[in-house]
């Protein structure tokens, strides 16, 4: 006799969490082609024309080229893996990974300036105002249609309170909306470090053409450089976490724990939340009781804690020995 095979269908779900932001992977990939065409264009008027300024530009428009190559690859991995099955969550990590990267390589940018920088205090280079200023308000005007494109008008978050009188207290929670895409907000302050650094040049070159303050142009990019370095550990410190695992804060935890433990003889024995992308958590809970109530009963519980896209609870039966002997190591 054939064993009665049953549907498991409405207890699966798709395990992908990635805020797939089509809309910035386009913008950022017409960013790219504005910046190589500047770069190009820039280096060889340079070559010609014998410039540094505009050979310096150039390259540093290469560097940024570079980021956003880095911006659109982690959008197309993200896309071509987004249903492959050994990413047990899905591919909403790589957009975070691709914003850790670019932020490394904004903070070399900015040790780069610092260097340079330091180095034209003791050694001043012969500056040539006019050419500089025309190259500088080039590049802004480049960051400044780039910025346009890449401002993420998503990444927001609303706080909600839930008033229960069942259980006569407030639950209070973050509620994420999705949007947060830390390799667009990368790609964006890269262009904002470029536009910072020509506003400052900009204002540098003018007052060195006319009161001769030629030390200016050096203390702009110490200047700059330290900006520069504050924006890229912010977003180290927005994306590591993230990629580390790191759980939820601990009042969020802890109301969960309240919530379940709130039911008559039953207990949190163990409580995991993490993010799986920029706007996901997981959770996994482990509850022990003598009578467990089912599965169900306590995901509709927790169903106000929004931020939980992926909860999974385990149920366990504590016989009367267990739990003293539980009880006594305490």
């Amino acid at each position: 006799m054939t064993e009665k095979q049953h549907s498991i269908a409405p207890w699966q779900h798709p395990h992908q969490f990635a805020h797939l932001n089509h809309d910035g992977e386009r913008n950022t990939r017409y960013v790219l082609y504005l910046t190589v065409i500047t770069m190009i264009v820039e280096i060889t008027a340079g070559t010609i024309y014998g410039s540094m300024a505009l050979l310096a530009d150039g390259w540093h428009m290469g560097t940024h080229a570079a980021a956003f190559m880095i911006t659109l690859f982690a959008y197309y991995y993200a896309r071509k893996h987004a249903d492959n099955p050994d990413f047990s969550f899905g591919t909403g990590k790589v957009s975070v990974l691709g914003g850790f990267t670019s932020a490394i390589a904004l903070g070399m940018v900015a040790l780069i300036m610092l260097v340079e920088s330091v180095v034209r205090f003791f050694s001043p280079h012969q500056i040539q105002f006019s050419e500089a200023i025309f190259v500088a308000i080039i590049g802004l005007t480049v960051n400044l249609i780039s910025a346009v494109l890449l401002k993420d008008h998503h990444g927001h978050s609303h706080a909600h309170g839930h008033h229960h009188n069942e259980h006569e207290h407030e639950h209070e929670h973050e509620h994420e909306h999705e949007g947060h895409d830390h390799n667009l907000r990368a790609a964006y302050m890269h262009v904002l470090a470029d536009a910072l650094t020509s506003i400052l040049a900009i204002v540098a070159l003018l007052f060195g053409k006319w009161y001769g303050l030629t030390w200016l142009d050096p203390l702009m990019g110490v200047v700059g450089s330290i900006i520069i370095t504050r924006w890229a550990w912010q977003l180290l410190g927005q994306t590591s976490p993230i990629l580390l695992d790191r759980s939820i804060e601990d009042r969020y935890r802890l109301k969960i724990t309240e919530l379940i433990e709130a039911e008559s003889d039953h207990q949190v024995a163990d409580l995991h939340i993490w993010k799986v992308s920029a706007d996901h958590y997981a959770a996994a809970i482990s509850i022990v009781s003598h009578n467990p109530k089912d599965v169900e009963y306590f995901k509709a519980k927790l169903s106000d804690f929004t931020q939980v896209s992926h909860l999974t609870i385990e149920l366990n039966t504590c016989r009367q020995a267990e739990c003293l002997s539980s009880t006594a190591h305490i």
